[in-house]
């Protein structure tokens, strides 16, 4: 008998410990469900929540509604520099190879959720190479995605790349439709949870092309270039569009019943495309992707969790995309990779409402191509002024497309304080370019 009871005792003492182990894993309110969404060149005039009286975006100002707006987030200039430091809340100065690569050795998001218990799917626009096995590398168990292993048409009838297979649509089928269908149905088979989506939008880069929702859509086109009757008009469609499966994706949650478990973050990767020009807070506002400007680096940004995030704020705290790994680890409980310098900050506490030490700047290392050489551009700036590595110093407030660099001999003492500091904040983060090592061609998977 005493014998028995000591079985007994050891097997519940098993379990205990067991149940202990597996403590992190378990999911409860506190550790929602993520839904990461990233809109392709649409820059933060694009948003009625902004303040647009242009482009109609429902869903996004509802959702904006629900949560949080932020007036101050900054992306990188361009699509892959922003993917690689939102990936990997690392700036571009330590790990950024070339255009349409994330270098292996990198830790993402992915990874982070995924070891921390997540289900994890990436769907949408890759251009990040890595072969049929890089999205899994970095941490996503499924993946529907365009420009992974090659880049054929992503519009109506695309081809897209679907867990490890090359799949051609033909049947009038239109891409952005096809991936959020996908995540909606990742999001139905995971939604006992917890679960990440990434969803990388298509949307709206160009080529400017019809939607299905616009009057002139063809189901049959299969040219992804421009066409004489296609236009910079269709760049509005294709916002509106955006907006839509937006829509889509929180409908879904909504009537799977696990809308307030459920985190969602959406923001854009870069400015509007330049030859875009919206009427906007009273004047004719182009857009500036591939450039550093404001216009080049001011996303839209929106956090929404119902009962965790006060709906109907606004933060003016400064965010970039070196943030956002943080702070999705953050929510999921994950563990930050310790092997390796990360410039972001979570600002979950932010979010719920929580008095934190703020930013008090952001920073930005941008050359398109990776080359470590005199056409690199290094700046950082707060809410009003940005200096730049080389010298320049702008007063955004009242030159944001800096055409006229303030006279540092004649800046007020507190002006000179903030260029002071500001560029200490440069001479510390010159540094970061030290811990670059181009990677060996055999840990790059083309």
């Amino acid at each position: 008998m005493r014998r028995l009871n000591l079985r007994y005792v050891i097997a519940w003492l098993s379990f205990a410990f067991l149940m202990i182990g597996l403590g992190p894993i378990a999911f409860s309110a506190d550790r929602p469900n993520i839904v990461l969404i990233m809109a392709d060149d649409m820059g933060y005039e694009c948003l009625g929540a902004n303040g647009s009286t242009f482009y109609s975006t429902p869903n996004l100002d509802r959702l904006a509604a629900s949560g949080i707006r932020f007036e101050h987030a900054y992306s990188q200039p361009i699509c892959t520099p922003s993917r690689v430091q939102i990936m990997t809340g690392r700036y571009n100065a330590r790990n950024y190879v070339r255009f349409g690569l994330l270098d292996r050795r990198e830790v993402t998001f992915g990874n982070v959720l995924k070891d921390a218990g997540y289900a994890t799917c990436v769907v949408g626009k890759w251009q990040l190479q890595g072969g049929f096995d890089g999205p899994r590398h970095f941490g996503f168990d499924e993946y529907c995605l365009w420009q992974l292993t090659r880049r054929p048409t992503r519009y109506p009838n695309p081809g897209l790349e679907i867990n490890g297979k090359e799949v051609d649509f033909t049947d009038g089928k239109y891409g952005p439709d096809i991936v959020s269908d996908y995540l909606i149905d990742f999001i139905r088979r995971h939604k006992e949870g917890p679960f990440f989506a990434y969803y990388p939008m298509i949307l709206p880069h160009w080529p400017f092309q019809p939607t299905p929702d616009s009057a002139d859509w063809d189901p049959m086109e299969t040219d992804e270039w421009p066409k004489p009757r296609w236009s910079r008009r269709h760049f509005r469609d294709m916002v509106g569009y955006a907006d839509k499966m937006v829509g889509k994706v929180v409908d879904a949650l909504d009537a799977l019943g696990i809308r307030e478990n459920t985190l969602v973050v959406f923001t854009a990767d870069n400015g509007t495309y330049f030859e875009i020009t919206s009427p906007f807070q009273g004047r004719d506002y182009q857009g500036g992707k591939g450039t550093t400007l404001n216009a080049g680096t001011h996303v839209p940004m929106i956090a929404s969790w119902p009962g965790k995030i006060s709906p109907q704020s606004v933060s003016q705290q400064l965010v970039d995309f070196s943030d956002v790994l943080p702070t999705l680890a953050d929510a999921g409980n994950g563990t930050l990779p310790t092997d390796r310098n990360l410039d972001g900050r979570s600002f979950l506490g932010h979010l719920r409402g929580h008095q934190e030490t703020e930013r008090e700047w952001v920073y930005c290392w941008y050359e398109r191509n990776g080359k470590r050489d005199g056409n690199v551009r290094r700046y950082a700036r707060d809410h009003q002024f940005k200096l730049y590595r080389a010298g320049s110093f702008f007063d955004l407030s009242t030159d944001d497309r800096e055409e006229h660099a303030l006279a540092v001999d004649v800046l007020a003492p507190e002006v000179s304080v903030v260029r002071d500091d500001l560029e200490k904040v440069l001479d510390r983060l010159a540094k970061a370019e030290a811990d670059y090592s181009p990677p060996r061609k055999n840990r790059v998977a083309e």
